[in-house]
């Protein structure tokens, strides 16, 4: 992956506000990154100064080996789950 966009990916996460999320598809395609792989990556690979815990599969659920972790980190930020599902309509960023 080039740096460029490296950088585009982590801007992105970086402005999703406290109290709100966005799914892995929704940073790719304002990054103009072209997959939410991608987004998950950048993540996994160099994401610990960023709000990870925002970021959701397209379903509004957690990744399963982050899940309780992410959903505890949310509800500190005001973002409720229906069990391990967050609510988009409720609760997505929309930049």
């Amino acid at each position: 992956m080039d740096e460029e966009l490296h950088e585009r990916i982590r801007e992105v996460i970086a402005g999703v506000p406290v109290g709100k999320v966005a799914t892995y598809g929704d940073i790719a395609s304002i990054a103009g990154a072209p997959s939410p792989r991608m987004v998950g990556r950048v993540l996994s690979e160099d994401g610990h100064d960023l709000p990870w815990q925002r970021i959701l599969r397209a379903n509004g659920t957690p990744a399963p080996h982050l899940a309780h972790r992410q959903l505890e980190l949310l509800r500190a930020e005001g973002v409720l789950a229906d069990g391990q599902r967050v609510n988009l309509r409720t609760y997505r960023w929309r930049p």
